[in-house]
């Protein structure tokens, strides 16, 4: 059957198509110079019009094509239209049959798929989309149409709402399961740690993503969440003791991990490791050797006096170097050397050593030769710092000759020898969890190893707890970016909060949170506290008031109760802690560095040095040009470690924190702690 235009309007209408002809299924639209095949599957509507004198067809295609004939007499038009619409809606009730049968498989799957007694991952979306558009392109009928059928309606709906929303539509699914597990295990909950897990702890343990950032500010819980998650991957079944690997960033912090696991868990099967103790057993195992670690990394006497040793050597047998070395801590540094022999003076010797590890670390860290250190440099220090890895280099190589002589290898080392190991497949991950506590103190070093291990399985989840407001210790390499942009580093994933702490008052948390979020870059996070505090929970005093601060505490604090006195740098310990034992003997009363109290708390603290200049807080020293040669480029934020440092500091304390500064030069901090409403105390 076909329609044509008439003579004078295929004339009058000068239109590409006069004819049109019904096929088996579709039809055939053609003129004198043109032809266009439109099958019913891509067919979404057929029109008929009537002109001033002629009908008119329209067919509606996807894309917002349309294809019309013009020209043709009315009555003829519509006897066709009515016999090709009648052929067409058959042959769409037929396929709409098809449709739903495909469309109902689809919708068992994704209904399986949300059934599971389990946490649905982000990174399974993808295949359900490609299911779904697998589906679609496998449908006799145009997806467009799909609305049209009272038997596809309801599953097209289904199908496309998992498609276009299917982020949402998986967290509310898992949010749902999520409250589901914390009331049908709440006697685990309850009773896995010494304390219940709040509601924030408990999801962030069933949180079943393959890459999941667990944001957790000071005194939240963070250790608890890992130990309980531990737990909740052995009660469900989803590992077995040898498939877990806990990670921690120092040994201490290792055997307190594993003393809470063998406790809450009773289960000896799960290790809490370093990530030097898990390069040297992936060696071990992944090869002929047991490689010793180095005295230099467990001895810091022996590791100061090889350094301290070969400078002085040097600085003795080499004018240049001595003059070298002479530049470089006045110029930059700004030491006040003393003629002739500086090298020998011990004092300076023991003030640089620190510093000497530090370079060399990086050195080590960096792993490739000098002139690959000197051409990644940023240009604008390059020259200088091409100096500066020049003076280091001896050092350098005293250290690689006792790791010779002593057929042993360092931290650095260690790593670069696991992380080759795992790349030629000579080690066999056994691990389907990683857990991660401090996650903010990772290197790009370390997170090669971790990147290494998951490479070798893909199915290897990664459970990383951390918290960017307590990112200090860039100078020793770790790079607070791998916490801030994760999942760009780690794959795709989840992140949540951990947004209760245990430690502080909430005067305390509020002064804490406010100072660190003033640097737009931190990630923003809430952080209540269960107990209250009062304005004075935390305050500005001057430095000269500290002896009548700890006469004060003295005649408060319990035994039990800690003093914890804290400062930039340790040669800043007051003098007066002397006399402490016999002065206050039953003052519980201990001094650190800031860097080192991480981790620790008291019942009260006491932050000293807010004051400006070389040993002020926050520290007036710009990076060194060792640093910026080796390290990324600093935030674009002024003092932001510094403030960290800060937060930290402050966070140590349970009841009450003290900030001692000076009179005369107080620190940049003084003024900024007192716009956020600190009191400043006369006297304590």
């Amino acid at each position: 059957m076909e329609l044509k235009s008439t003579s004078l309007g295929k004339h009058l209408a000068q239109h590409p198509y006069n004819r049109v002809r019904l096929l088996t299924a579709g039809v055939e639209v053609s003129g004198e110079k043109h032809e266009y095949l439109i099958p019913f599957n891509q067919l979404l509507a057929i029109h008929c019009k009537r002109g001033m004198v002629w009908g008119e067809l329209e067919f509606s295609l996807p894309d917002d094509k349309v294809v019309r004939l013009h020209g043709t007499e009315w009555q003829e038009t519509q006897r066709f239209w009515h016999y090709l619409n009648k052929a067409w809606q058959s042959w769409s009730a037929e396929m709409s049959e098809v449709s739903a049968q495909v469309l109902q498989e689809v919708v068992d799957t994704l209904q399986r798929f949300e059934q599971q007694d389990r946490w649905l991952k982000r990174s399974e979306l993808n295949e359900l989309a490609a299911t779904i558009n697998k589906a679609f392109a496998a449908l006799p009928l145009p997806v467009d149409r799909l609305n049209e059928f009272d038997n596809c309606r309801e599953r097209y709906q289904f199908c496309l709402q998992w498609l276009q929303s299917g982020e949402k539509q998986l967290m509310q699914r898992n949010a749902e399961w999520a409250s589901r597990m914390l009331t049908q295990y709440a006697d685990f909950f309850n009773s896995v740690e010494s304390s219940p897990l709040n509601s924030s702890q408990a999801r962030a343990v069933v949180n079943g993503e393959d890459a999941l950032l667990v944001l957790a500010g000071a005194g939240s819980g963070k250790t608890s969440v890992l130990v309980a998650r531990a737990g909740w991957l052995l009660m469900r079944k989803q590992a077995t003791p040898q498939q877990i690997l806990l990670l921690a960033f120092g040994r201490q912090a290792a055997e307190e991990m594993n003393h809470r696991i063998k406790t809450r868990l009773q289960s000896d099967g799960i290790q809490a490791r370093t990530f030097h103790s898990l390069a040297l057993h992936i060696i071990q195992q992944g090869s002929n050797k047991s490689p010793a670690i180095s005295k230099l990394e467990t001895d810091s006497r022996h590791r100061e006096k090889l350094l301290i040793a070969t400078w002085r050597q040097q600085c003795s047998e080499k004018k240049a170097h001595a003059n070298g070395w002479r530049q470089w801590l006045n110029d930059e540094l700004e030491w006040e050397l003393e003629e002739g022999d500086f090298w020998k003076n011990d004092r300076l010797a023991k003030r640089l050593a620190s510093r000497l590890e530090r370079w060399l670390g990086l050195m080590r860290m960096h792993g490739g030769a000098q002139a690959a250190m000197i051409e990644s440099a940023p240009e604008e220090v390059r020259e200088l710092f091409s100096k500066r890895v020049k003076l280091m280099a001896p050092l350098l190589k005293a250290w690689k000759s006792a790791l010779k002589e002593e057929g042993a290898v360092d931290f650095s080392g260690l790593i670069h020898q696991a992380v080759n190991i795992l790349d030629k497949g000579r080690f066999i991950s056994p691990w389907k969890h990683i857990l991660v506590d401090e996650f903010q103190d990772i290197s790009p070093q370390r997170a090669m190893l971790l990147t290494a291990l998951r490479r070798q399985n893909k199915q290897t989840t990664l459970f990383a707890v951390g918290d960017d407001w307590q990112a200090i210790y860039r100078f020793s390499g770790a790079e607070m970016t791998l916490t801030t942009a994760f999942h760009h580093h780690f794959g795709e994933g989840d992140s949540c909060v951990l947004d209760t702490t245990y430690r502080f008052n909430d005067r305390i948390g509020e002064i804490a949170n406010q100072f660190v979020q003033q640097n737009p870059h931190q990630l923003a996070k809430p952080l209540n506290s269960l107990t209250k505090g009062n304005k004075k929970s935390i305050a500005l005093l001057a430095e000269e008031q500290l002896e009548a601060l700890l006469n004060k505490i003295s005649g408060y604090a319990t035994p039990e109760e800690r003093v914890l006195l804290l400062a930039r740098y340790h040669h800043l310990r007051p003098e007066m802690l002397e006399k402490a034992k016999t002065r206050w003997p039953k003052l519980k009363i201990d001094f650190m560095t800031i860097h080192a109290s991480k981790g620790q708390q008291a019942e009260f603290v006491i932050i000293l040095g807010l004051q400006q200049g070389k040993d002020g807080f926050p520290a007036a020293a710009r990076e060194s040009v060792m640093e910026q040669g080796l390290l990324p480029q600093p935030e674009d934020f002024p003092d932001a470690e510094e403030r960290r440092l800060a937060y930290v500091a402050i966070t140590r304390a349970k009841q009450q924190v003290w900030m001692l500064y000076d009179r005369q030069q107080p620190s940049v901090f003084v003024e900024q702690f007192k716009r956020l409403g600190v009191p400043v105390l006369g006297k304590p």
